[in-house]
């Protein structure tokens, strides 16, 4: 069934190059430590507000080009005749490659120790510091939690929807009536109350794990109400009955017979909810209630991004670039939704 549903995928331009785009943005932050020229954290106050620099070819190896700060009080940066060159796979801060092997390998860095030789390839912050980096290991955060989050929502979906829709009866009604009662409270004030009550101090590994468990509390219960009704269409079919009669356990029924034939829809229903945990992460950060510093995370870096008048006022753009990563996963995420559901939707065949 995989492999069948890639090849139909494959046949859809929009869905694949969505998967495509999805996969880059994974890859970029399973790798952000090796990708990224410095520490998320880095500072370099003589370089606050420096524009992407500009990168070009000379002498058979790539160079960057150094700017002059013409104006501190505007931070208005101009481009000299001067530059340097890049070193590729090059010693670096030392870091952990995937939290375990540790390492000081860099895809890049300065072929110089001069400190005022810095590569900002979208630019730096208010701070000097690299929103490249601080992009990377943000797309660690924004992007995990979608993931995490489904989980646990379809885990939760699964268990409440299919045993209220394969016992019927009492658990069927009060478990449909604490999904009516979770589903009737207004999802963000019940984010924000949850993270202001529970979590005023907590540090940003704590509070990643906050936002996962709030975000899936809030998220599951639509899940099982749909997972319910069909759980209900599939309990008194040949299969199910004839499972019941040979003595099988409701576990065994449920993850054996019951939950194959909701794949498709869990699979659809998970690639077109991630973007709503996204979204939440972005929106708690950057209502400053989500992620803190020193960690990065897209909607930390957008809220950081509003606070400086100088970002509308002065044009610095490049600061802008976590709300352009955010659009571009959740429209990638929704089209490749879109396309899943058209591959497995029967009605959608020709």
């Amino acid at each position: 069934m995989r492999a069948n549903l890639f090849l139909e995928l494959l046949r859809r331009p929009l869905g694949f190059g969505a998967l495509l785009v999805l996969l880059l943005m994974y890859l970029a932050a399973i790798f952000a430590a090796f990708l990224a020229p410095y520490a998320p954290a880095e500072q370099s106050l003589d370089h606050a507000f420096h524009p992407p620099t500009a990168l070009y070819w000379e002498d058979g190896r790539m160079w960057v080009r150094l700017y002059e700060n013409a104006d501190p009080a505007a931070a208005r940066w101009v481009p000299t005749d001067e530059g340097f060159p890049l070193e590729w796979f090059a010693e670096g801060h030392p870091y952990r490659l995937f939290g375990l092997i540790p390492s000081d390998t860099h895809l890049f860095q300065p072929a110089t120790a001069n400190p005022d030789h810095r590569v900002y390839l979208l630019g730096s912050d208010t701070t000097g510091r690299d929103v490249f980096t601080r992009l990377l290991y943000g797309a660690r955060i924004s992007l995990s939690i979608g993931l995490i989050g489904i989980s646990i929502t379809m885990v939760m979906g699964f268990l409440v929807g299919g045993l209220a829709g394969y016992f019927g009866g009492w658990v069927d009604f009060w478990a449909m009536r604490l999904v009516e009662f979770l589903m009737a409270i207004p999802g963000l004030y019940l984010l924000l109350a949850l993270r202001a009550t529970l979590a005023p101090n907590f540090e940003s590994a704590q509070m990643f794990i906050l936002i996962v468990i709030i975000l899936a509390a809030i998220g599951w219960a639509g899940t099982a109400r749909i997972i319910r009704g069909l759980a209900l269409s599939l309990r008194n079919r040949p299969f199910v009955v004839a499972a019941e009669c040979m003595g099988q356990s409701t576990l065994k029924i449920l993850t054996k017979h019951i939950l194959p034939n909701l794949t498709s829809y869990l699979l659809v229903a998970a690639t077109l909810s991630i973007p709503a945990y996204i979204l939440g992460e972005a929106a708690l950060s950057f209502l400053g209630l989500g992620i803190q510093e020193p960690s990065a995370s897209w909607g930390l870096m957008l809220s950081q991004a509003q606070e400086d008048m100088k970002v509308f006022m002065l044009g610095f753009w490049w600061l802008l670039s976590p709300g352009v990563a955010i659009f571009v996963t959740v429209i990638a995420f929704n089209v490749l939704g879109d396309a899943l559901r058209d591959i497995v939707d029967p009605r959608m065949k020709l």
